[in-house]
């Protein structure tokens, strides 16, 4: 599990599991280029680093931002290992109260912003002839939750993204995130029980392993995530049952 000569991209290393995941990297050897928004916080995050990495502030809803990026990664790399597409917003609401200004946001980040690192970065993969691809998307995904949307949409569609983007780009090794419960800014925002809920360095670690094992999807921790599949495969009726409870038990 030792990442020494490797590269690593992480975006949206700023906070939460993208920043944990920086300094779990670091710990094994990896050499990282760093990005999120805020480069306050990532020359922060450097300072608390111990290998010689980089960092440099890029929003992934800025495509032209995005692009520039790819080419400052060049200048400074001869090649990429791995580009783990981390950032994200999250702010949850039932459909009748949803504001569409934030709605909108969340998508540019969540959706156009993975659209947007797909299209700037394929084509140094696909030049390289390898590397790894790896797309956060979330458990909340995988079927339409109460008082979820639009972070559970954008999810979802992260998740149909990268099997696509899997089965067009075989040469190189696209990864699925599907996180659970993870204690993270994001998380904090929400005012209800959170089963199996774990540390940012735990899903770290289970990140970071799941980079460097075979397979498709990398989720965690595994006896919620496996919980949430058998969620995808109920027939519907039954689904809607069970989210109905669910949704009456959390007061909504």
């Amino acid at each position: 599990m030792d990442y020494t000569g490797k590269t690593i991209w992480i975006i949206g290393a700023s906070s939460g599991i993208g920043r944990a995941l920086a300094y779990e990297l670091d710990r094994r050897g990896a050499a990282l280029l760093l990005s999120a928004r805020r480069q306050n916080e990532l020359d922060h995050l450097l300072s608390e680093l111990k290998g010689p990495h980089r960092a440099f502030a890029v929003d992934v809803a800025d495509l032209s931002g995005m692009m520039d990026a790819v080419e400052h990664a060049k200048t400074h790399l001869s090649q990429i290992d791995s580009i783990v597409q981390m950032a994200a917003l999250y702010d949850p609401s039932p459909l009748s109260k949803m504001d569409i200004a934030t709605t909108r946001k969340i998508v540019d980040v969540n959706l156009m912003g993975m659209f947007n690192v797909v299209h700037a970065v394929l084509p140094l993969l696909t030049k390289q002839g390898f590397g790894q691809l790896a797309l956060c998307g979330s458990v909340a995904g995988y079927r339409g939750l109460p008082n979820g949307q639009p972070y559970s949409a954008t999810k979802a569609a992260v998740i149909n993204l990268a099997e696509t983007l899997r089965l067009e780009h075989p040469e190189l090794d696209v990864r699925l995130i599907s996180p659970g419960f993870v204690r993270t800014p994001l998380t904090d925002k929400n005012d209800f029980d959170m089963p199996m809920m774990i540390e940012p360095d735990v899903a770290a670690k289970a990140l970071a392993d799941g980079l460097l094992a075979s397979g498709f999807e990398i989720h965690f921790p595994k006896k919620f995530t496996f919980l949430l599949k058998l969620l995808r495969v109920l027939p519907n009726a039954v689904y809607f049952k069970l989210a109905k409870s669910f949704s009456k038990d959390q007061g909504s």
